[in-house]
């Protein structure tokens, strides 16, 4: 390989360009003609330079360019190759349904369960929706106001507890019932229905502490009722004041909005809906323009014109809708007596969501965690994968019978073409045994790859020639 190169030392004799010397011994110093402006530059440098105590020498010598890298052979990867989708494990290949007769049932079968998953999704959509905005009920949610004491006749110091409590009254419930307050409930607790209670005792005898609140945006928790624990021996009257929490929020109607709708409080869009039924019974929408509508008395009395725009009926009734009234309870702290003093109790009417809301989520909680549906399914992929091994291995015997010799000597081609292209020979253009031989490497390619290899520019840490 030495002899090679020596024998190469003519550049115009390589493959490289005329101007690209082979090695770095053989590079000559490039002299360049200096033009007038370049010599009148150089003498100002130099002048400068002199001012400094420096020198400069113009024919110093130059170290030669270094030679370019050599070309790094580039690896044409193949593009990613998109993934195939997975296909249907439950499905049989058409060469085994063609061996089974009996596979037709199993298709239909297949069809009828894609139509039955389809109309479970179309419904499970239809419940996520429903679950969104659900339906509610009104039911009765009667209150209880007491107040019990303690060591009111004794040495100890006198106590008393107020206490407000409340429960949603089901149909055929008996409220008066011993164990009322002890059976589970369906719906929310009491401090559910209430945004904010205010519980406002004598100020005289309790002047740091008058004043309790509780809110609802403040609590994470739902409570059963609500107590006020405070010392003393003087019975007085406390206020009460519950704020009811409407969710969506509801609205007290003006006395000219209420006398068209015929409701106290409601919703803002239960509201518009009921002006867009009262304008269509009433066939007040303009026929020329379907986006007005024409008002008749009591209209005019809630809107102040002749005519309005569909669209700005949320924003015109704003004025006409207050704040729902709260509820205003009393109750006097009596300490006499026996204890518990006070049988009062209130009736609100509350929204509760219905019943089968409750119901709609647990069968969608089921549906998604079906395990027994699972297994099934996991069941019939195991049977088919079997299938389809059996199908391949009755192909082979069955083209192993009709024709030995022809089948044999086609399976040992496929496996020699499977072979190669293990190995890398297949399309590569690499072949294992000529490179065995040593006229392989007398091709005259070679001088130029050997040329390429000493110059090219090694990794760092590599050990081959040239690395530092």
């Amino acid at each position: 390989m030495n002899n090679n190169n020596n024998n190469n030392t003519n550049p115009s004799s390589s493959s490289f360009p005329t101007g690209y010397p082979h090695s770095q011994s053989q590079m000559a110093p490039a002299q360049y003609p200096i033009s007038q402006a370049h010599a009148i530059v150089q003498a100002q440098f130099q002048a400068q330079l002199q001012a400094h105590g420096l020198t400069f020498n113009p024919t110093a010598k130059r170290f030669p360019p270094k030679p370019p890298a050599p070309f790094k052979p580039v690896e044409l990867l193949p593009t990613a190759r998109r993934k195939r989708p997975k296909p249907n494990e439950k499905h049989l290949p058409e060469k085994a349904s063609a061996i089974l007769p009996e596979s037709a049932l199993y298709t239909q079968l297949l069809d009828l369960e894609a139509r039955l998953d389809a109309a479970l999704a179309r419904k499970k959509v239809d419940i996520h929706e429903a679950l969104k905005n659900p339906l509610c009920v009104q039911k009765t949610l009667r209150i209880f106001v007491f107040n019990t004491f303690s060591n009111q006749n004794r040495s100890e110091p006198p106590t008393w507890t107020l206490k407000i409590i409340g429960r949603v009254l089901d149909d055929g419930e008996d409220p008066d019932h011993p164990g009322f307050f002890q059976r589970p409930s369906p719906y929310p607790k009491f401090s559910a229905f209430f945004k904010r209670v205010t519980i406002s005792l004598d100020k005289r005898l309790y002047p740091d502490s008058n004043i309790i609140t509780w809110e609802n945006s403040r609590s994470s928790a739902t409570h059963e009722g609500f107590e006020v624990k405070r010392k003393g021996d003087q019975e007085f009257s406390a206020q009460i004041r519950l704020e009811m929490n409407y969710s969506p929020e509801k609205f007290m109607l003006s006395p000219a909005l209420r006398e068209v709708l015929g409701v106290q409080v409601d919703t803002r869009a239960r509201i518009v809906s009921a002006i867009w039924h009262y304008v269509k019974a009433r066939k007040l929408q303009n026929q020329s323009d379907p986006s007005f509508f024409h008002c008749d008395q009591p209209l005019q009395n809630v809107f102040g014109e002749d005519k309005v725009k569909f669209s700005m009926v949320s924003q015109k009734i704003s004025h006409h809708l207050f704040p729902p009234q709260v509820i205003l309870l009393e109750h006097k702290i009596v300490l006499s007596g026996s204890s518990p003093v006070g049988s009062a109790c209130y009736d609100v009417m509350v929204d509760v969501p219905f019943p089968i809301q409750r119901e709609l989520s647990a069968l969608v909680a089921n549906v998604d965690k079906n395990r027994e549906v699972d297994a099934c399914d996991e069941s019939i992929c195991g049977i088919i994968r079997k299938i389809h091994e059996h199908r391949r291995r009755r192909a082979f015997f069955v083209g192993f019978s009709q024709s030995p010799l022809e089948f044999i000597k086609a399976l040992v081609e496929s496996q020699n073409k499977d072979m190669k292209i293990l190995v890398g020979e297949s399309g590569s253009g690499h072949n294992a045994d000529k490179e065995r031989k040593s006229d392989f490497f007398k091709q005259p390619w070679v001088d130029d790859a050997i040329v390429r290899f000493l110059n090219r520019k090694p990794a760092v840490g590599s050990n081959v020639p040239g690395s530092t």
